[in-house]
């Protein structure tokens, strides 16, 4: 019975840091006053709890402001060097790695491109081990500062797989990637140079994208919104709930391998017709070489899509719109909005937000086009309570998103630190990964 008491103090005590935390990170600075009513906590409590996290260097006085006729009010914040975070976005076309801040301002980052070796899981492993000590060691930063690492990663996670299924640890089954059942959690804690009770946080892509936008980009302040992650593959998460609700819903949806054409084009995941065989940026440079695009067989996907859109929407001076390059963009555009209806019509989300690098490309040339079909497909009462607009992050999202990842479980544990995690075993060290055989060639 004691032991039962002790425990529901200590989460009393935790709950309350995670209100103030949570409060301060996305409403702050506020003064004492102020986190009362927006807590629920007594001055009391208020008194204590700020004085534990000011003492632990996770708070931080941000100025004085005047009351009515009182005292002047101090104004508390959230410390940015209370500790820091990295995110990693696994790209389709580089490992970018960041280090940041307790408030997400960004102090170092590394890219790795993967163009010459694809999805090799080791190679990828050792890009995220490099990579993290590399932005360690440019920022002067010390790893037992850091707080989480959180990657973004395409494809479907599996948590806490069994030893059996790859585990422990999250495990990724990404056929478009050439991933079967990848370890992914115990390959990176076997080869990442941090503090065991680093923890990792794992997670697709797409829901990254999503947190991201939800916290401070464009969907900050809806209810609900969909979050659609269009590179070279497509993605999408829904998200529902405020960012300081416990009922919040964050999750990835396959929306790339929704049908949109009935018999058509084969998409790299093995079945046909599916969105991303249209809308991703690999399958318009596909369909534009086969079309006869003026590009040579090797040219990379970014490139092969700017080519593209500088083709059918020409500048004043330049000659007229190719016809051919004009049609794949419209239908395109078509295959988007027919799948956004769908996503208005199974979610009814308040906004729409379109991103990911080619989805910021194209989202400036295809927008109107894309809410027209979008319209045209969908239910009109639903469609027209919804709109749809361009991510506000640009590129990064996904990067920064991943940081939520490992933000969201600190401010939710009230700023306290996590145990050693006994999964973490010991490294191999630089240049021994274990040897595993967990990928196999991605289907063209």
């Amino acid at each position: 019975m004691a032991e039962r008491s002790r425990r529901t103090v200590r989460d009393l005590r935790r709950g309350n840091r995670s209100r103030v935390l949570q409060r301060l990170y996305f409403d702050g600075p506020l003064s004492r006053q102020e986190l009362g009513p927006a807590t629920g906590l007594s001055s009391g409590s208020i008194s204590n709890v700020v004085a534990e996290l000011a003492a632990e260097g996770l708070l931080q006085e941000a100025g004085i402001v005047d009351s009515d006729g009182g005292r002047p009010r101090t104004l508390l914040r959230v410390a940015p060097d209370g500790g820091l975070f990295v995110g990693i976005d696994i790209g389709e076309t580089r490992v970018r790695i960041e280090l940041f801040d307790l408030s997400l301002t960004e102090l170092a980052r590394t890219d790795r491109l993967l163009a010459q070796h694809g999805y090799d899981v080791e190679r990828i492993v050792g890009h995220v081990r490099t990579g993290v000590s590399d932005v360690l060691r440019d920022a002067g930063a010390d790893p037992a500062r850091l707080l989480g690492i959180g990657i973004g990663v395409p494809g479907i996670i599996e948590r806490d797989a069994p030893e059996a299924a790859g585990g422990p640890g999250a495990v990724v089954h990404g056929p478009t990637i050439g991933w079967s059942a990848v370890p992914f959690e115990r390959l990176l804690r076997d080869a990442v140079d941090v503090p065991p009770e680093v923890p990792f946080f794992i997670d697709n892509g797409a829901r990254t994208l999503g947190q991201a936008e939800m916290w401070f980009g464009g969907g900050r302040g809806a209810q609900s919104a969909a979050v659609a992650l269009i590179g070279s593959g497509v993605g999408a998460s829904v998200n529902r709930g405020d960012m300081l609700d416990q009922d919040l819903s964050n999750a990835a949806l396959e929306w790339g391998h929704t049908t949109v054409q009935l018999r058509g084009r084969r998409c790299r995941c093995g079945s046909i017709g599916c969105l991303e065989a249209y809308a991703g940026a690999e399958a318009m440079r596909e369909r534009w070489y086969e079309a006869g695009g003026p590009l040579p067989e090797d040219t990379d996907d970014e490139t092969a899509l700017a080519a593209l859109l500088e083709a059918a929407r020409p500048g004043p001076d330049g000659p007229g719109p190719d016809p051919v390059a004009a049609a794949i963009l419209d239908e395109t555009a078509e295959c988007l909005g027919a799948a956004l209806a769908d996503l208005i019509n199974l979610f009814l989300p308040e906004r729409i937000l379109l991103g990911g690098w080619a989805g910021l490309l194209i989202g400036p040339h295809l927008l109107p086009e894309i809410r027209r079909y979008a319209q045209e497909y969908a239910l009109g009462h639903a469609a027209a309570r919804t709109s749809i607009d361009l991510g506000h992050l640009g590129p990064d999202a996904v990067t920064v998103g991943a940081a939520t990842l490992p933000l969201s479980d600190f401010l939710a544990r009230g700023g306290t630190r996590p145990a050693p995690d006994p999964r973490a075993g010991t490294r191999p060290g630089p240049g021994r990964l274990p040897a595993h055989n967990y990928s196999r060639a991605a289907s063209g």
